[in-house]
């Protein structure tokens, strides 16, 4: 049978994005319904009851996970075996939790076509195997009771400079950039190192102030001063205080979108 798949995603570019890359990695995938929010996720995966589901964790209304666990609990009982989740998101405090409690896999954003690739592979070994609905449920609730905790918020940096440790305040951060295994700190005035992958710092930062603008680059957006379209589809900003600009990626110029 044909495979089938829902997408539910409430920034339209991030939906268009991981669709056509589908096409291309999965041709014989059909979507056969498109969500822009949690309530209509489920709604739409109970009529037409597709084999996968891709669930953005964070939506309007209802989240991703809240929009499993209904399907699960709603899924009825002549429609077969429950569909696999496939939770997208962000921020992956609750990737690894996803992961090992309810999903077939998870995707963290901007969704590569590498990982899609390795994706796709896991979700066609599992079609075949039956999905333990008892065991599903009961792993959705553990999940969403852990993500009803509060992550703390950073206040501040630990950076290292020279043998010692210096505290950088996370309000006087202009932006973040990853490499490797630390990231860069950039304030006004200096630059310091944290050693600490910029994957684990996202899920402290507050998601109002801190824009994620490229995989490797997070910006505190009262930091900006200007913000110019490319014609590629970028967009670039100026900074209020620092000299350098950063560039926007495509996946993430949405941001951006009354320019």
């Amino acid at each position: 049978m044909t495979p089938t798949a829902l997408i539910a995603e409430d920034e339209p570019l991030l939906a268009a994005n991981l669709r056509a890359e589908l096409a291309v990695t999965w041709p014989s995938l059909e979507i056969v319904a498109q969500a822009g929010g949690g309530i209509a996720a489920v709604e739409l995966a109970l009529q037409h009851r597709p084999r996968l589901c891709f669930l953005d964790i964070r939506m309007p209304g209802m989240t991703g996970l809240e929009a499993a666990q209904a399907i699960t609990e709603d899924w009825p009982g002549d429609a077969g075996v429950l569909p696999l989740f496939i939770f997208v998101t962000a921020y992956d405090q609750y990737a690894l939790q996803a992961f090992d409690a309810a999903a077939a896999d998870y995707l963290l954003k901007p969704v590569t076509p590498e990982r899609l690739a390795q994706c796709v592979q896991r979700l066609q070994a599992r079609l075949a195997q039956p999905v333990a609905e008892d065991a599903t449920l009961a792993s959705l609730r553990r999940l969403l009771a852990q993500a009803a905790t509060p992550v703390p918020r950073l206040r501040h940096l630990q950076a290292t400079v020279g043998d010692a440790i210096e505290l950088v305040a996370v309000e006087d951060i202009v932006y973040l950039e990853a490499a490797d295994k630390y990231v860069r700190a950039v304030t006004a005035q200096r630059d310091y190192w944290v050693r600490a992958p910029l994957r684990e710092l996202l899920p402290q930062l507050d998601g109002e102030r801190f824009w994620q603008v490229h995989r490797s680059t997070v910006v505190q957006i009262d930091a900006v001063a200007r913000a110019q379209r490319q014609e590629n589809g970028t967009v670039v900003l100026a900074l209020r205080q620092r000299p350098e600009t950063l560039t926007v990626s495509r996946v993430h110029a949405h941001r951006f979108k009354a320019l």
